[in-house]
């Protein structure tokens, strides 16, 4: 990897002092937030500069490199090897494209998204195709998102999740499941409640991935709780019908399946981007390394609430947003 930072026409993601030390995922409703949003407020944001912050890449996790190193292949390998995929998919950049416009958002963040998830989260596949094929294959497979036998709708009933059961937050989607998420990770995860041991894995891999090996699944490498969160989002501002968590396969579907998968991607990144300039005042709408910074490491409001009170003038892009600003120029020629 060249240390090398590029101007170029693009976009980056906030960290606090860097984005990468901070929370996990939990978003709030972009209607919401749309209708607390004034002119004053929009006057005070701060359009975070195009590029990187860092002069040279923060380091990658292990577990990136343990990956690379298992499939015996080099980052450089993998990026070039997703950038010519894309290249050659026409159908599915013609997508990107009219599902970027209809979130509000450039394309250059989604693929920004999927270069830096097939760059050091997996090994993309040979062609779009392949993601639909695999689609198909998920389909009629007996799924239930349950631990020990429970189903999760059944399990968000105990006492403990009472506070995520009020009006505001039942509304929305995002806040109901990232509640959920939360007091799974304070009240639940390693501890022993009622006469039962929870394991030390994170809510999504609990109730989420019975079947499957591996956290995200798809082009866009989301996961089951991540779909959940977004369904409200995709529902206003598409045709894709909301998801329930009673119905499982069609959750495997949305994040398998590129058509829908592309709509949920573009909903993650663009309540980034409200997160950022609702809470944190900045706008990094222009800056895709920070929105892929953020598609990575999730939890946009908490991170955004992180970054404004470490004081920081900008949020900083992590080793994933680093590449993306970094490798611009190529990226944009994807989408030309």
């Amino acid at each position: 990897m060249r240390a090398q930072t590029r101007k170029t026409k693009g976009w980056i993601v906030a960290t606090c002092a860097t984005l990468a030390l901070c929370l996990p995922l939990a978003s709030a409703s972009l209607a919401i937030d749309a209708a607390l949003w004034s002119s004053a407020d929009a006057a005070s944001v701060r359009v975070v500069p195009e590029g990187n912050r860092l002069k040279s890449q923060p380091k990658i996790p292990f577990s990136s490199l343990r990956r690379t190193a298992s499939s015996k292949s080099t980052y450089d390998a993998k990026f070039d090897r997703v950038v010519r995929m894309l290249k050659r998919e026409n159908g599915l950049i013609r997508n990107i494209k009219t599902v970027a416009k209809r979130y509000g958002i450039d394309p250059i963040h989604m693929i920004g998204a999927i270069i830096g998830e097939h760059t050091y989260n997996y090994d993309t596949l040979d062609s779009a195709q392949s993601y639909y094929v695999k689609a198909l294959a998920y389909a009629g497979i007996k799924i239930k998102f349950a631990y020990l036998g429970e189903h999760v709708e059944d399990f968000v009933k105990r006492e403990q999740f009472k506070k995520c059961q009020d009006e505001k937050t039942l509304d929305s989607s995002n806040k109901r499941w990232s509640c959920y998420e939360n007091i799974w990770n304070t009240k639940f995860l390693g501890r022993k409640v009622d006469g039962t041991r929870y394991p030390k894995t994170n809510f999504n891999e609990t109730f989420f991935q019975p079947l499957f090996s591996g956290q995200s699944f798809g082009l866009g490498q989301l996961s089951p709780l991540t779909v959940l969160k977004m369904t409200d989002s995709v529902a206003k501002q598409s045709r894709n019908r909301k998801l329930d968590a009673r119905d499982e396969e069609e959750v495997y579907r949305a994040t398998m399946d590129p058509k829908i998968s592309l709509h949920y991607m573009a909903a993650i990144i663009q309540d980034a981007i409200a997160a950022y300039k609702s809470v944190a005042k900045v706008d990094i709408s222009e800056n895709p390394g920070l929105t892929s910074t953020l598609y990575n490491l999730g939890d946009p409001w908490a991170r955004a609430r992180s970054f404004r009170r470490s004081g920081a003038r900008w949020p900083r892009e992590n080793y994933y947003g680093w590449l993306v600003n970094d490798k611009i120029e190529e990226l944009r020629e994807i989408l030309s």
